[in-house]
């Protein structure tokens, strides 16, 4: 029963420090600024590098920082670092439910 207990305690003490569990989810680059997106190697942290807008990467990890959503990512396997989140794109272009055809019904007679 201890066991489960510490387990129980874990899993909420992941998920009250902003860890989100989105690992594998594949999203674009998407600055609305039009400039290349910072990777940094912490949240907030220094730059590395940047990403053009329309890149592909995986998630690998996000938190809150801040108050702000930070995401690590790769791309073609490699760990580039930390994005600032909302500056990417994760809906899902093969989302069925989002492409499905709307079908309205008519009014009442």
């Amino acid at each position: 029963m201890r066991c489960k207990t510490i387990i129980a305690a874990t899993v909420v003490g992941v998920f009250a420090s902003g860890m989100v569990s989105a690992f594998g989810a594949k999203c674009v680059v998407a600055d609305p600024t039009g400039t290349p997106l910072n990777v940094r190697a912490q949240p907030n942290g220094q730059i590395l590098s940047t990403l053009d807008n329309g890149l592909s990467v995986e998630v690998i990890a996000e938190t809150r920082t801040g108050g702000k959503r930070w995401v690590e990512v790769a791309a073609n396997g490699e760990t580039l670092g930390w994005v600032f989140g909302n500056f990417l794109d994760c809906s899902g272009r093969d989302d069925k439910l989002k492409s499905a055809p709307m079908h309205p019904r008519s009014a009442p007679q």
